[in-house]
């Protein structure tokens, strides 16, 4: 839902703004905000914030609500400290990170800048109280704060820019901030939470929370500059790429989210277990099998994109001042990064078969090694093919980084299930080809019956042209006897049997 959403915004912003030097200034102005909320607070909470808070809350209320205030005033004073520094050298920092803005779009994204460590705030304190709704599993709250703070947004781009011009954006982005605070607040102060000014820089804790966090830091640090220059080489070509690249960075991120990352952290809990019980037959099993089921899903999602981009790219942001020449070059971009979907979610999983080796060092020598590639072919690629070039760089490394950390692996732990893997790959492509050939034949022939001159149009084709593309997926893989597939398809027939199992009536005693 929060994806959803997170389009829905775009679609708006990219209708009233269009893909010009608004929503680059705004694009730009979060990259420092949001890298040192990345860095601070995320790297704090993600290393050791849930373990420790969740075994003094299973023994000790107290102390853990003491633990996390001292968290919170700390590393909230520390974070507020930074930002007004940042807030000082917006000027300098918005140029280094945008270098090729200038004049009033320069003015605009600096402006854009230092409203947005002020929403930046909120998120330090909602990163606590989050990370305390998921160490006593309520994931409630936790779920609906991404959603409330894109309606912020929402609400911003459609009430503060009238009044305020492009700056209500930022104001937006504000709002939307406070409201994901203020929903996290209510679920911690429910759990019996009260604020308390401890402020224990000696505190044991503390000390283990920043030691642990070096290395995540240090993680996220590679994949946020990679970002922030990306969005640089971005701003030094035509007006407009910045939020091109945004754009399509957007929706790449959709199927992965949605795919690998689910298949991830469902399969990150069976790797340590395995590795725990020194089982390291069961550890690449379950290795095998979330790799494999990606497959099954990220393969027809690779071709769905590639030959459905254009109508994805007008549905998501097709309105108002998106014109059709940014619809394209955000189209062709997307495309590139479309080409990396399986090596983009493969990745997830390695990441975490090394966490469960308990390694974190070499997925972060792989984030470099992508980082540093991704960054120079970026930097050749960008001036001649324009933001395209940028998704092209993308997929390369993507694909570096997977080799890197797959051959690593294997000469780690010997034998990865490469064989069934290759096999069931090869299978699902012979039938994500036959889906795409009725995908292509299915949109053309539309299109000579239909003419796409609307909205409704274009989500119809995309609708039936896809529709029929995965119909032919799976029933071409159930020909083909793919396990994942007929796996599948076993668990609907069994869905739908349920569904239709006649049940006992019961007579009501007061009808």
């Amino acid at each position: 839902m929060s994806r959803l959403f997170g389009v829905f915004r775009d679609n708006m912003l990219a209708g009233m703004f269009g893909a010009g030097d608004i929503l680059d200034a705004y694009t730009s102005s979060f990259l420092i905000p949001d890298m040192l909320l990345q860095l601070l607070m995320l790297g704090a909470l993600s290393a050791s914030f849930i373990p420790l808070f969740s075994k003094y809350y299973e023994k000790d209320d107290e102390k853990a609500w003491h633990f996390t205030n001292n968290i919170l005033n700390v590393f909230g004073v520390a974070f507020a400290i930074v930002s007004a520094l940042a807030i000082i050298a917006a000027p300098w920092l918005t140029q280094l990170v945008a270098p090729g803005y200038s004049g009033e779009k320069l003015e605009t994204a600096i402006a854009m800048s230092r409203v947005i460590y002020l929403s930046e705030l909120f998120f330090a304190v909602s990163m606590v109280f989050g990370s305390v709704l998921q160490g006593t599993k309520r994931f409630f709250l936790y779920s609906l704060a991404p959603i409330v703070n894109n309606i912020g947004i929402i609400l911003g781009a459609i009430f503060f820019v009238p009044l305020m011009g492009p700056i209500g954006l930022a104001w937006g982005s504000v709002l939307g901030a406070a409201m994901h605070a203020l929903l996290q607040t209510v679920g911690v102060y429910a759990l019996g939470y009260r604020y308390s000014s401890v402020f224990d820089l000696h505190d044991k804790d503390l000390r283990t929370t920043g030691i642990q966090m070096i290395p995540r830091v240090l993680g996220l640090a590679v994949n946020q500059i990679n970002f922030v220059v990306m969005i640089a080489l971005a701003s030094l070509s035509v007006a407009g790429s910045a939020t091109v690249l945004k754009f399509a960075y957007n929706l790449n991120s959709f199927p992965i989210g949605i795919i690998a990352m689910a298949y991830a952290v469902a399969s990150f809990p069976l790797m340590c277990e395995r590795v725990a019980a020194k089982d390291m037959r069961g550890f690449v099993d379950a290795f095998s099998s979330a790799v494999r089921q990606v497959l099954l899903w990220i393969i027809p999602a690779t071709v769905m994109f590639l030959l459905l981009r254009a109508q994805i790219v007008r549905l998501a942001f097709g309105r108002g001042k998106f014109d059709w020449v940014a619809t394209v070059t955000t189209a062709d971009t997307l495309a590139f990064f479309a080409l990396s979907f399986a090596a983009q979610s493969i990745v997830y999983i390695l990441v975490r078969a090394f966490f469960a080796l308990e390694d974190t060092r070499m997925p972060l020598l792989a984030g470099l090694i992508g980082a540093v590639l991704n960054i120079a072919l970026g930097y050749f690629l960008a001036p001649v093919y324009g933001v395209v070039g940028l998704g092209a760089a993308f997929s390369i490394a993507a694909i570096v980084q997977v080799i890197v950390l797959w051959g690593t692996l294997r000469h780690r732990v010997g034998n990865l299930d490469e064989k069934r893997i290759v096999r069931v790959g090869l299978l699902l492509a012979i039938a994500g080809a036959a889906a795409g050939m009725v995908t292509q034949a299915a949109k053309y022939a539309f299109v000579a019956v239909v003419p796409l001159t609307t909205y409704m149009a274009v989500f119809v084709q995309v609708l039936i042209a896809g529709g029929l593309g995965m119909v032919i997926y799976i029933g071409v893989g159930v020909v083909l006897r793919n396990e994942e597939v007929l796996m599948f398809a076993r668990a609907i027939r069994r869905r739908m049997l349920q569904q239709a199992e006649p049940t006992e009536a019961i007579e009501s005693h007061h009808s």
